[in-house]
């Protein structure tokens, strides 16, 4: 449930910002979006294994 709201929220900034003729507030490059994703799957995959520095 959170996930649609996180989209349905992202998606009526990005018309907003569209409309405004403002920058987008988000990475532009494809190379940005996949650190962005590495970040994320790198964190799940500590969190999974319950790694970590004590």
């Amino acid at each position: 449930m959170y996930n649609l709201f996180s989209l349905f929220t992202g998606l009526i900034v990005g018309v907003v910002f569209g409309l405004l003729k403002l920058p987008m507030p988000a990475p532009t490059t494809l190379g940005a979006i996949l650190g962005v994703t590495g970040i994320f799957l790198g964190y799940n995959l500590i969190s999974y294994f319950k790694i970590g520095v004590h």
